[in-house]
């Protein structure tokens, strides 16, 4: 009889104290997330080799520091760069920066599969086993930003000890340097509009042309 009775006030008083509560779950049934170092999901088709890509319409896009304070950026032509060294090189950042206060971005992902086969393999047997992954990086791109409470001269000497692991040259930039077009460095009277401005010398006989048709007597 008593158990009858508080069977519905009991229950009512559970239920209502564990509504407010949030029932997490201790697990996951989703797989941990990947590093940048390694795309989310797998190519549907194999990527040829190919080449980065070159704006050739002027953009400037991933050329300037956005999030950090300074940044290490590529200086001499463009690459394909495999994952491996860029996980020494962010490897390389840490140890010389540790135990510091600072944030480090990273502005590339290595999403392009590389396949190799075999010596003395036969023509039309495919592109062969999955290899390593890697980035179609091109010139002039910002790979790192760090920022943090740290001194300019420690930046520079992660970068520049980070860019002796890579292939390449790299530079040292900061979060106000100008863009870059290609190799060319706007400002000091480098505009955009100036690099996009038609360049075509005149023929050669334009200046005798010129001279004959001033000295010629008016009729």
């Amino acid at each position: 009889m008593g158990p009858k009775m508080l069977a519905g006030p009991l229950s009512a008083c559970l239920s209502g104290s564990l509504a407010g509560l949030s029932l997490a779950r201790a697990f996951s049934t989703t797989s941990p997330a990947l590093d940048w170092l390694t795309p989310k999901f797998a190519e549907k088709s194999k990527s040829p080799k190919g080449r980065p890509h070159v704006a050739t319409g002027g953009s400037v896009r991933g050329t300037t520091v956005v999030w950090g304070d300074f940044g290490l950026r590529m200086k001499d032509h463009d690459r394909r760069m495999p994952s491996s060294a860029l996980k020494i090189a962010e490897e390389t950042i840490k140890r010389r920066l540790r135990g510091m206060n600072y944030q480090l971005y990273k502005r590339v992902s290595a999403n392009i599969g590389v396949y190799t086969k075999g010596n003395e393999q036969r023509m039309g047997k495919g592109k062969g086993k999955f290899d390593y992954w890697t980035v179609r990086l091109p010139v002039s791109r910002v790979v790192f930003e760090l920022k943090g409470d740290i001194h300019e001269k420690i930046a520079r000497e992660a970068f520049r000890l980070a860019g002796h692991k890579l292939p390449g040259l790299w530079e040292f930039v900061k979060k106000d340097d100008p863009p870059v077009v290609g190799i060319t460095k706007l400002g000091r009277g480098v505009t955009l509009a100036s690099l996009k401005r038609a360049r075509k010398d005149p023929p050669l006989d334009s200046d005798a042309k010129s001279v004959s048709s001033s000295t010629s007597p008016s009729q």
